[in-house]
Formats: C-alpha cells, structure tokens, sequence
C-alpha cells in the first residue's frame, strides 16, 4: 500500500526558505517518478516539481530557480527546498506518484505571509 507523509510546512515571511520531506512506503520508490503539488486556497491542484528515477528534475515556471526537488533513494524520501517564498506560494503542498495528485499524501500547509 503506497503511502505518502508530508512534513515541514509552516508560517513563513516573504523572501523566507522552508524544507518539505515526503516519507513514503509501500512501494518501490527508487524507480518510481515523484512529482510536488500544490493546492492554494480556492484553486485546483498545480503542478510543481518533477523528479525521475535518475534524478532528472523539471519544475513549473512560476517556481524555476526557487525551488529544488531532491531525492534520497535510500530514505525513501522525496524533498522540496523552496526559496525566495512569495505570498503566491501560499498553499497545501502535496506529494505523490502521479503528475495529477491521484496518490498524494495529506498535504503539509504553507503559509507565506507578514
């Protein structure tokens, strides 16, 4: 059974950093595609990151040069470093197994706010 942990969120202000982990279990994560989602308040799920089994990375527009998709294919774990935070981050981040969210964790909540 795939499961999916999100951790790290928080309150942070403008031009801040946080860290966001994903411990997974129940499958075999090392060759599997991860993706990063999002969800802000009122909108649909967003595309965030991409990372391949070979570590090749791909990220949305909107945060290009700000965030950094990493993995640990001995952990098991998927993370999100995302810098030089705006308002506009302001979301629920998700982790998951598909490019559409259909296997995602429970989200972990940041706020980006002064």
């Amino acid at each position: 059974q795939v499961q999916l942990v999100e951790s790290g969120g928080g309150l942070v202000q403008p031009g801040g950093s946080l860290r966001l982990s994903c411990a997974t279990s129940g499958f075999a994560f090392r060759i599997w595609w991860m993706y990063w989602l999002r969800q802000a308040p009122g909108k649909g799920l967003e595309w965030v990151a991409t990372s391949d089994r070979d570590g090749t990375t791909h990220y949305a527009d909107s945060v290009q040069g700000r965030f950094t998709i990493s993995r640990d294919n001995i952990k098991n774990e998927l993370y999100l470093q995302m810098n030089s935070l705006t308002p506009e981050d302001t979301a629920v981040y998700f982790c998951a197994t598909d490019s559409r969210g259909d296997s995602r964790g429970q989200g972990t909540q940041v706020t980006v706010s002064t």
